[in-house]
C-alpha cells in the first residue's frame, strides 16, 4: 500500500509562537499598552471593593478593539487580588451577551461562574428551572460566598426578548435587578458592581429611566489606537515570529493602516498574522510589504463576515437591500436612497417568509449600521424649499457583503 500523499507541505521558519498574536495576550510582564489612563479611571471607580464596599457602576464605550474587555477582565484580576490582601472574598464574573443573550442565560451564567457548590451548597443547573429561581440562586452564591463582586456584562446592547409584563427589555430587567440587589434586600453582606461594555455610544439612552436612576454609574469611552500605540502593540508581539523574519516596514505599515482605517488592535494583529501566514503558504522564509496588502485584504473579508454575524436578522435584511441595490447600480459610486433601500429589503422579507419591519426601525436599523462602520449615510437636497432625504452607500465591495449576508441564512 502506497503512502498517503503529505497534504501539510514542509515546515517553514516564520513562526515560532502564534499564541502571542491573540488579542488577549499580555505581553511584557502583564503590561496593557496604550491604555493607562483609561486602566486608572477603572482602578478608582473599583477602589471601594479593595475594602469590601460598593464599587462604582461603570459603562464602558467605544469601538470594537480599542481594549474594553481587555482593561476590565484584567482590573477586575487585580481587584480580587488586592482585595485578597485585604482580607476581603472578592469575584468576578464575566458575560458576553452576545452568547448569552436573554436574561435566564445570563444570570444562569454569572451564578455559574461564581459558584463553588462546597462552599455555598447551591447547585446550578444549565437550564431548567425559572429566571427567578436563578436569581435567588445567584444571591445565595453572593451572600455566602462574597464580601464584593463585580458583574461585567459585554455586549450588553446585544440582550435579546422582554423581561417583564411591565414591557422593559431584558437588558432593563437584569441592570435593575442587578443594581438594586442591595437595596431590594436581595443580599445583605455582600457589595455589587456592575460594568457594561458597549459599542453602541447611545446605549444607556434605550434604557428605562428608573434603571439609568438605579445605575449611577461612571461611563468611559475607549478611543480608537492611534498609529504609535498600535505599533508598540504590534512590537510587543514580535516574538510570536521567528527572529529576523519581519521585514523592518512591515510592523510600521501594520500600524499606519489600521491607525489611518479604525484604530482596532484586534485587527492590526489579526493583518500581522494573516501576513505571516501568506508567506508561510507561499513558502517565503521572510514577511514582507506586498504580504501585508494581500493580508489587509484577507482581514477586510473576515471582519465583513464577523460584524455581519452578530447582527440581528432584520439587520441583516437591510444590510443585504442596500449591497444588492449598490450591486445593480451603473454609478461609479452609488448612493441609495431609504426608499429605495426600503422597498428592496421588503422583498427581501417576502422571499425570508419574514414580516418586515415598520419604516422607522428599519431607518434606526441603518443609523445602527453606519456606526458599526459597514455603511455610510449623507443628507443630499431635493432642490430648493423641497428638504433633504437620506442616502446610503458600502464602505466594503457589495459582493463581499452581499456573500457575508448570504452566509448566515
Amino acid at each position: 500500500m502506497s503512502e498517503s500523499v503529505d497534504y501539510f507541505g514542509d515546515d517553514t521558519a516564520i513562526f515560532n509562537d502564534k499564541e502571542l498574536l491573540q488579542v488577549s495576550h499580555l505581553p511584557d510582564g502583564d503590561r496593557i499598552i496604550g491604555r493607562e489612563d483609561e486602566l486608572r479611571r477603572l482602578g478608582t471607580a473599583l477602589r471601594p471593593a479593595l475594602n469590601g464596599n460598593t464599587p462604582n457602576n461603570i459603562f464602558l464605550y467605544g469601538k470594537t478593539g480599542t481594549g474594553k474587555s481587555l482593561c476590565t477582565k484584567f482590573i477586575s484580576r487585580q481587584m480580587m487580588q488586592r482585595a485578597g490582601r485585604n482580607d476581603v472574598n472578592a469575584g468576578f464574573a464575566y458575560i458576553d451577551c452576545l452568547q448569552d443573550s436573554t436574561e435566564t442565560q445570563v444570570v444562569q451564567s454569572i451564578a455559574a461562574q461564581l459558584n463553588d457548590e462546597e462552599r455555598s451548597g447551591t447547585t446550578i443547573p444549565e437550564q431548567g428551572i425559572s429566571t427567578s429561581m436563578y436569581y435567588n440562586r445567584l444571591w445565595t452564591v453572593l451572600e455566602s460566598m462574597y464580601d464584593v463582586a463585580i458583574i461585567i456584562l459585554d455586549e450588553v446592547d446585544k440582550l435579546e426578548g422582554i423581561g417583564d409584563k411591565s414591557g422593559d427589555t431584558a437588558g432593563d430587567n437584569l441592570l435593575m435587578n442587578l443594581s438594586r440587589a442591595n437595596e431590594a434586600g436581595k443580599i445583605d453582606d455582600c457589595n455589587l458592581g456592575v460594568i457594561g461594555i458597549s459599542n453602541k455610544i447611545r446605549y444607556k439612552d434605550e434604557l428605562n429611566e428608573r434603571v439609568k436612576s438605579s445605575l449611577c454609574e461612571r461611563d468611559y469611552v475607549f478611543p480608537p489606537y492611534d498609529a504609535t500605540q498600535l505599533r508598540e502593540i504590534l512590537e510587543s508581539r514580535r516574538d510570536a515570529f521567528v527572529d529576523g523574519v519581519l521585514e523592518t516596514d512591515v510592523i510600521p505599515k501594520v500600524a499606519a493602516l489600521a491607525a489611518r482605517e479604525h484604530g482596532d488592535a484586534r485587527k492590526a494583529i489579526d493583518v500581522l498574522r494573516f501576513a505571516g501566514e501568506v508567506a508561510e503558504e507561499e513558502r517565503e522564509s521572510v514577511v514582507r510589504d506586498e504580504h501585508v496588502d494581500v493580508a489587509q485584504d484577507r482581514e477586510g473579508a473576515n471582519r465583513i463576515s464577523e460584524l455581519i454575524s452578530k447582527q440581528p436578522p432584520h439587520a441583516r435584511y437591510v444590510l443585504l437591500a442596500l449591497a444588492s441595490q449598490v450591486q445593480q447600480s451603473n454609478e461609479e459610486d452609488p448612493e441609495i436612497p431609504n426608499k429605495v433601500v426600503q422597498h428592496s429589503y421588503r422583498q427581501i422579507c417576502e422571499q425570508m417568509d419574514s414580516e418586515p419591519l415598520k419604516e422607522r426601525r428599519v431607518r434606526d436599523l441603518l443609523t445602527e449600521l453606519e456606526f458599526l462602520d459597514l455603511i455610510k449615510q449623507d443628507q443630499r437636497g431635493r432642490g430648493r424649499g423641497k428638504g433633504k432625504h437620506t442616502v446610503n452607500s458600502l464602505y466594503d465591495e457589495p459582493k463581499l457583503v452581499i456573500q457575508a449576508c448570504q452566509n448566515d441564512f
